[in-house]
């Protein structure tokens, strides 16, 4: 169970990565005084944030498949 878990967790963090650079590049093409650029910034943090969650996650089962728990 662990290791689907690992894997669908690999996955995830792949496609937040994906959707962080589409974040980026559309935030690239507009105006950082408008309000779609904040509001996709707010996405942007959001997602980061996702990001480092799901990291820790992982880290956290490969660690303990390293010391075989």
């Amino acid at each position: 169970m662990i290791d689907y878990l690992k894997n669908y967790l690999d996955l995830h963090y792949q496609s937040l990565n994906q959707d962080l650079e589409q974040l980026s590049n559309q935030m690239d093409a507009l105006d950082p005084n408008c309000k779609d650029y904040n509001n996709l910034d707010i996405e942007y943090n959001w997602t980061s944030g996702q990001i480092s969650a799901v990291s820790h996650i992982i880290a956290v089962i490969e660690e303990r498949e390293a010391n075989g728990n």
